[in-house]
């Protein structure tokens, strides 16, 4: 099990080669602006095809209950410690999403909704990277301190611990038992990436404020997430085949690597030094709320 997503790992060579190749990239300029927004937009249509709705009552109303807290507590400290540190609305709802969410696949799905620098993008994904890290080592530790059972660390794990990657590798660290929840729990937060992203074009479509009420319908609501929303139904209601849904999963994080790999190498540096450390601080704040969060959330409905 890889402790790094491919998503990162696309996303740091492609700043490798920002770095190493000339300033002057005219020849690229069509090639990368395809990669980063038409390409990425395929990629989360194609994550459609791997959510169920069904998948929340495997669950069941417990991890449902957490995830509902987590998420609130990730969007409302981001918004609320953004503003103090005085980070654009993007990346603290970027860094929010990472954190509440998916990583940076939520990070992904999200960007081009608000239409997020790939600097904001960039930030975000390694502010979310970086405490997931820390996480896989510190989350068995702590679980066996704490004496958690195999259920309530999965359960924990599962809502608080960001990347796919990151949740199966904390939560089998523990014990087998524990990583098959965690990694239910997972696969069911993944699907609040849907009502997230249709909340987000609305609000972010309101704050571009458009003029004309065609053109803020069609901001509000993009042609891409009308096809992920088809895919994702399709796939609750059964009708997409095991095999095409693996293959489907396959491409999708394929083009989505593609499409992060571009975002690197397209960074405008000298963004990233004015933003500073701050989105950094923004991120081990955001991740320390949700997994206190996500854990007092059980302890007060007696889930643990």
């Amino acid at each position: 099990m890889s402790l790094i997503g491919s998503s990162v790992m696309a996303l740091g060579l492609g700043l490798a080669l920002n770095l190493l190749l000339p300033q002057d990239r005219s020849r690229l300029t069509a090639g990368l602006r395809f990669s980063s927004k038409t390409v990425l937009r395929l990629a989360i249509i194609l994550l459609g095809s791997t959510l169920s709705v069904g998948e929340i009552f495997e669950v069941g109303r417990y991890s449902l209950l957490v995830m509902i807290f987590t998420l609130a507590a990730a969007f409302g400290s981001g918004y609320i410690f953004g503003h103090f540190l005085n980070i654009n609305w993007k990346m603290s709802s970027l860094i929010s999403a990472g954190t509440g969410v998916c990583g940076g696949s939520a990070i992904a799905a999200l960007s081009p909704v608000i239409d997020a620098d790939d600097s904001d993008v960039t930030y975000s994904i390694a502010a979310t990277f970086i405490f997931d890290i820390a996480m896989i080592i510190l989350f068995p530790i702590m679980g066996r301190a704490m004496g958690l059972s195999d259920l309530a660390y999965g359960l924990w794990t599962g809502t608080a611990v960001n990347d796919t990657s990151s949740v199966v590798a904390a939560g089998y660290a523990f014990s087998e038992a524990a990583g098959d929840f965690a990694t239910i729990v997972k696969l069911t937060r993944t699907l609040s990436i849907i009502p997230i992203v249709l909340l987000f074009s609305v609000y972010g479509s309101t704050r571009q404020a458009k003029t004309q009420e065609k053109g803020y319908l069609k901001a509000a609501v993009p042609w891409f997430i009308l096809w992920f929303l088809v895919l994702a139904a399709i796939n609750s209601l059964g009708f997409i085949p095991t095999e095409l849904g693996a293959g489907l999963k396959v491409t999708s994080r394929f083009l989505m690597t593609v499409a992060l790999g571009a975002i690197g190498l397209n960074t405008d540096m000298s963004k990233l030094k004015v933003a500073g450390w701050s989105p950094m601080l923004l991120g081990f704040i955001v991740s320390a709320i949700v997994v206190i969060v996500a854990l007092a959330v059980q302890q007060i409905f007696g889930l643990l």
